[in-house]
């Protein structure tokens, strides 16, 4: 698949910051030494590497669509001291897996980039174990919310929206994990959610760079103004807007997750 957002500075940013403490909670429980582990759409690897390290002696392998940021993921892992990764360039909607590989399936921020994400959630299943787990989060955009709401920055969710879903993608994913999970087999579902929340000052700079950044320097942006739904122009008052928010003093910026565990029971 092609990666909607690209791998820009500003979208690095986020992934960078993502660990298992702080994107994966949800999963920690259900880990142990010595599981077997596949980590799909792994990015630069933060999350992984926390994964990692909780099923060591365990194997994990991660993959992802885009082979360039796999050496970041290696770099990350090495980082860490961590050596129980394999990465590996991989389709999540084609797995080059055979049936009952893995104890653990886990995806993060990935299903709400697919066409077809219930092609995907089968293929987590197909190649986890029976008794094993299948674990996904995906954002809910339309349950963000923000204060203050400077003008320039209302125009960011109309704009995303309209991108990423003209490449097939669901920006709302959030509330259609448990749909998406029952319609591929899963009969064994928790679903639940939680939250990202940035309110201090370097976290508003930080969350608007990575956000507002986006939106003038990442493909996002790219695609935005090929398709029609923005001019250049724009997406500079879009920027401004979130920087503005960065600025108050008040600033409060909250990001809904929905969340999925699913076991394999056969």
């Amino acid at each position: 698949m092609d990666y909607l957002h690209g791998h820009d500075a500003t979208v690095l940013a986020s992934h960078q910051w993502r660990t298992a403490e702080n994107s994966a909670a949800y999963l920690l429980g259900h880990l142990r030494p010595g599981l077997s582990l596949l980590d799909v759409g792994c990015g630069p690897g933060t999350i992984t590497a926390g994964l990692a390290a909780r099923v060591a002696p365990g194997t994990v392998t991660a993959i992802d669509s885009a082979p360039g940021i796999l050496d970041e993921a290696r770099r990350t892992a090495e980082a860490h001291g961590v050596t129980n990764v394999e990465f590996t360039v991989g389709d999540v909607l084609a797995l080059d897996f055979p049936d009952a590989t893995f104890d653990v399936v886990h995806a993060h921020q990935v299903l709400q980039h697919l066409a077809d994400p219930v092609q995907a959630l089968r293929e987590m299943r197909r190649v986890c174990k029976p008794g094993g787990v299948v674990a996904a989060r995906e954002a809910d955009f339309g349950g963000m919310v923000w204060h203050p709401r400077p003008p320039g920055m209302d125009d960011w969710l109309p704009i995303y929206y309209r991108v990423a879903r003209e490449v097939g993608g669901e920006p709302d994913a959030g509330r259609r994990m448990l749909a998406w999970a029952r319609e591929a087999g899963f009969s064994e579902i928790d679903a639940g959610a939680s939250t990202w929340c940035f309110s201090t000052p370097e976290e508003r700079e930080w969350w608007s760079e990575t956000w507002g950044g986006r939106m003038v320097r990442s493909h996002v942006a790219e695609r935005a103004i090929a398709g029609g739904h923005a001019t250049r122009e724009r997406l500079q008052r879009v920027y401004e807007g979130w920087k503005s928010w960065a600025a108050a003093e008040d600033a409060w910026f909250a990001v809904l997750h929905g969340e999925i565990i699913c076991r394999r029971s056969t």
